[in-house]
């Protein structure tokens, strides 16, 4: 057999094999007080792809689900409070805590909802864990956190959770939008040895089965989200590098310049869904 019959029967071997499986009608009431938009009209800018957007909870088993509904189920949780915990505490040369400069955390209610976004006097589209970073080298003198590590995420997902049931309202105008361009080119360009972009699977095939999984829209107004599979709190760059690393093509690292306009094109695509961090999937 020679070298190109044999790359041919490599990519059947490791292409992902689909079955059906559709998307629930469930209603996701969190702490039996907040109800949550997990399907609405698809932004404008998916009118040529997309009708509707849906949650990845809507994908999730019935157990999966329940787990998230009340903030003592979710293991999450766990996280959201350590991160509240360093919310208060002093660190860096400043004397400062998050707390000095922005009172209680429920002061950020709905940040976590617009972004990644642009930053005037940067010039540049941050994440929120950008500028968690910015607040902590250049107001309290405080060494910045690895991207997607323990306190960055622990923080993200505190931030998150006093969002909850405010809708995604990512801007992807004005000097945002070649960022965000960038990351809808990431979206659909198709990598490694299987040729696989990010939409053909939570574009053109969401709903089927992929292996033992249920494919979901890829939405991530749900991150930081804990992963049973991993059982820890999973920073959505972290997917997108596993996301990637599946395609067997080589990946970016967290935190760099393309994951950051990815996350801002994906984030954009779930505009009108409800923040829902932490959340729990498989």
């Amino acid at each position: 057999m020679n070298i190109k019959a044999m790359t041919a029967v490599a990519v059947v071997l490791l292409a992902p094999t689909f079955a059906y499986a559709d998307a629930d009608d469930d209603t996701m009431v969190l702490n039996e007080d907040i109800s949550m938009v997990t399907k609405t009209a698809a932004p404008a800018h998916l009118s040529d792809a997309l009708d509707e957007v849906m949650s990845g909870w809507h994908f999730r088993s019935d157990e999966t689900q329940a787990m998230q509904l009340d903030d003592f189920d979710n293991p999450g949780m766990i996280f959201v409070e350590k991160g509240m915990e360093t919310w208060a505490k002093v660190d860096g040369s400043e004397g400062k805590s998050c707390q000095s400069c922005h009172d209680d955390i429920d002061s950020m209610a709905g940040v976590k909802a617009t972004y990644p976004k642009w930053n005037e006097a940067a010039g540049e589209v941050r994440t929120l864990q950008m500028q968690m970073n910015d607040c902590r080298e250049n107001q309290m003198g405080a060494k910045a956190w690895g991207y997607d590590k323990g306190a960055a995420i622990n923080m993200e997902a505190a931030l998150s959770s006093v969002s909850r049931g405010m809708p995604v309202n990512v801007a992807t105008d004005g000097p945002a939008q070649s960022t965000w361009e960038m990351g809808k080119e990431l979206y659909y360009a198709r990598t490694g040895q299987l040729e696989l972009s990010c939409a053909n699977c939570h574009e053109d095939s969401y709903g089927l089965m992929i292996r033992a999984d249920h494919l979901s829209q890829g939405q991530i107004n749900g991150f930081p989200t804990y992963r049973l599979k991993n059982a820890k709190l999973n920073g959505v760059h972290s997917r997108f590098k596993g996301c990637v690393r599946d395609t067997r093509a080589e990946t970016y690292k967290p935190g760099s310049k393309e994951f950051v306009a990815l996350e801002m094109y994906v984030a954009s695509r779930g505009n009108g869904l409800s923040v829902e961090g932490p959340s729990v999937r498989n």
